[in-house]
């Protein structure tokens, strides 16, 4: 028994200490498994103690060999980190992490406490303990800001030492649009090459919620080296009028995975072209907004229907060839033959600027049947995107032009639009803006109508 005043003294800070630590790990957490803050901790103790509580011990579990990749040739190791921000980027994430990428890191981070326990990233970070106390920012964009400067230490963590950085979120909502740009900004600020993937909500979701999105999308773009913006009310031009609501919300999932898949997997599997990390460095760095394209094809000449239907996607605003930099990957099964390979980047080359920057890998997937895939990312449209499409379009207008007709024409072919084959570019503009009345369409693209036999 101690019996000197030190001593006992002693033995209440060795017991404060150890409760203190009990709160560290998620309850149905197992140590070293996964990375999770203290959920259990809102049951005893103020906020303040919470949140100090935390910040003394929380810390970044290391990276296992899964999470590095080592380029061929190269000594140093690239390390990919996906982090799904809100509850728009925890679904993506999830999406992700059930089609088992690897070489990537995925961290669940959010302002609702039981929204993580659902996630199914490994690692999960609950920002803005002392605002939110877990409880979530209410639709309002300003609380999911004040929460990430609040963990903005916790946020910096999790970000040094990575290589690229992906942001992915819903925008619209509060954690999604008031974080993101914030976890963005500290990650570039961390040496990160920094990418947003982030979609627009669809109309139906309200007035509010889309101005709080633009607010957001300009606030990530000056955070971010490249941001990718893919608006769901788009999706309503490709998907059948009578798909479920459920399964519209998860198209738009599947599209955020694709943005991220098509550009990491460039870097982090071995394929038949190899691209590494300085490459996608040279095109993505500082680069702003980007477009992407994602096309599939099957039969005799799927590799160059593929890249026809990636440069003309619906979710493309302009031509490629208005692009300064390019990316593009070739994904097949083992059947997959160089001639189709070649097929698919002259596509691509015939239709870019010839001054463009362009790297592009290919790579066999053994789940890939029959069937090709390419992504293609540009970025660079500097003046075009300044312009933007919902200004409209005359003749001669450098949106509207005639030499971008069978851009357009492409277009309506993939998304059987009601407009006839002699509608001119600024007609065909017109429609897939949304500008004037338009009728239901009742066709889906060859990739979409593979989309949803798999969801």
């Amino acid at each position: 028994m101690f019996t000197t005043p030190i001593a006992a003294s002693a033995l209440v800070l060795c017991l404060c200490v150890q409760q203190s630590l009990s709160f560290t790990l998620h309850p149905f957490a197992a140590p070293n498994t996964r990375s999770v803050l203290a959920l259990s901790s809102y049951e005893s103790g103020s906020a303040d103690e919470t949140s100090s509580g935390f910040e003394s011990s929380f810390s970044v579990p290391p990276l296992t060999e899964s999470d590095i990749i080592m380029p061929e040739g190269s000594a140093n190791p690239c390390v990919i980190k996906v982090l799904g921000v809100g509850g728009g980027g925890g679904n993506a994430v999830n999406r992700m992490v059930e089609t088992n990428i690897q070489g990537v890191q995925f961290w669940g981070i959010n302002t609702d406490a039981q929204a993580l326990t659902k996630s199914m990233a490994k690692n999960t970070l609950n920002i803005g303990r002392k605002v939110t106390r877990g409880l979530g920012a209410g639709g309002n964009p300003a609380v999911g800001k004040g929460a990430a400067q609040e963990s903005r230490a916790e946020i910096e963590a999790v970000c040094n030492g990575s290589d690229l950085v992906f942001v992915t979120a819903g925008m619209g909502g509060g954690t999604g649009s008031g974080a993101a740009p914030i976890v963005a900004e500290i990650a570039k600020d961390c040496g990160c090459l920094t990418v947003g993937v982030v979609t627009k909500p669809f109309g139906f979701e309200g007035r509010k919620r889309m101005q709080q999105a633009n607010k957001a999308i300009e606030e990530l773009q000056a955070a971010v080296d490249t941001l990718i913006v893919v608006s769901n009310d788009k999706l309503l031009q490709i998907v059948p009028e009578n798909t479920p609501v459920t399964d519209a919300f998860l198209v738009a999932d599947d599209i955020l995975r694709q943005g991220v898949v098509g550009i990491s997997e460039i870097i982090i599997k071995p394929g038949l072209i190899n691209v590494d990390f300085a490459d996608v460095r040279t095109i993505m760095g500082n680069a702003g907004t980007a477009l992407m394209g994602v096309g599939t094809g099957e039969g005799k000449s799927r590799a160059q229907d593929a890249a026809v239907a990636a440069i003309s996607s619906p979710l493309l605003d302009f031509p490629i060839k208005r692009a300064k930099g390019i990316v593009f990957n070739v994904v097949g099964g083992y059947d997959l033959t160089l001639a189709e390979i070649n097929a698919a980047a002259e596509v691509v080359y015939e239709n870019a600027d010839p001054d463009a920057n362009i790297i592009f890998g290919a790579l066999v997937d053994p789940k890939m049947e029959n069937e090709v895939s390419i992504t293609v990312l540009a970025t660079g449209f500097g003046d075009a995107l300044k312009a933007g499409v919902d200004k409209g379009s005359s003749k001669g207008n450098s949106v509207g032009d005639a030499l971008d007709a069978d851009f357009y024409k492409t277009r309506r072919q993939n998304t059987q639009s009601p407009l006839g084959a002699d509608a001119s570019a600024d007609e065909t503009l017109d429609y897939v803006t949304g500008k004037k009345p338009k009728e239901k369409e009742s066709g889906v693209s060859g990739f979409f109508r593979k989309l949803r036999r798999r969801l």
